[in-house]
């Protein structure tokens, strides 16, 4: 019987381990360089940056192709794609709508922004279970619930029926029924 596709050589086990510690010096040296927004999922791109950093990884510490020295070169051009589209992103309005994801309201006050909901792909449960996770016991709290550009739902939601949500947290948000 093939056992082949479960064992392997200490060789092999041993330059998984040097590859690993390699890339590992690599992955925290452009960290430290780029900064911690390079882990963030502020936006659609820098999900695809963390996506494609983790392939660049997984594929150099299990494979012989990349090698090492080619890998660590593709994660700095990641890197650096990263800074400087970061850096673009403020200065342009085209690149910032080309890259960010925009918020949008579920919900305004307790009024359940339907079509927003559909658009999202958020389901009743999941509204509801965001509002759970939220601590929120009666829907007269809600003063917004949001669908952030990471994916994320933030809830507004305060006790005192008289309290005004502050319009300034909506700013950038899309409101389109």
């Amino acid at each position: 019987m093939d056992y082949s596709w479960i064992t392997t050589s200490w060789m092999a086990a041993w330059m998984v381990v040097l590859t690993t510690a390699g890339i590992y010096v690599a992955l925290i040296v452009l960290t430290r360089i780029a900064g911690l927004r390079s882990f963030s999922k502020m936006s659609s791109f820098d999900f695809a940056i963390t996506v494609a950093i983790g392939s660049v990884i997984g594929s150099t510490v299990l494979t012989k192709d990349p090698p090492l020295n080619l890998a660590v070169v593709a994660l700095a051009a990641l890197y650096l794609m990263q800074i400087l589209i970061a850096s673009l992103r403020g200065r342009s309005s085209v690149v910032s709508r080309l890259v960010n994801n925009e918020p949008l309201l579920l919900m305004k006050g307790t009024e359940v922004l339907e079509e927003n909901l559909k658009k999202a792909k958020v389901t009743h449960a999941d509204l509801h279970a965001k509002l759970r996770e939220a601590n929120v016991t009666q829907l007269h709290q809600i003063k917004a619930v949001v669908m952030e550009a990471t994916g994320d739902v933030s809830v507004l939601h305060n006790d005192d029926p008289d309290h005004e949500l502050d319009e300034e947290l909506l700013k950038e948000v899309r409101i389109r029924q």
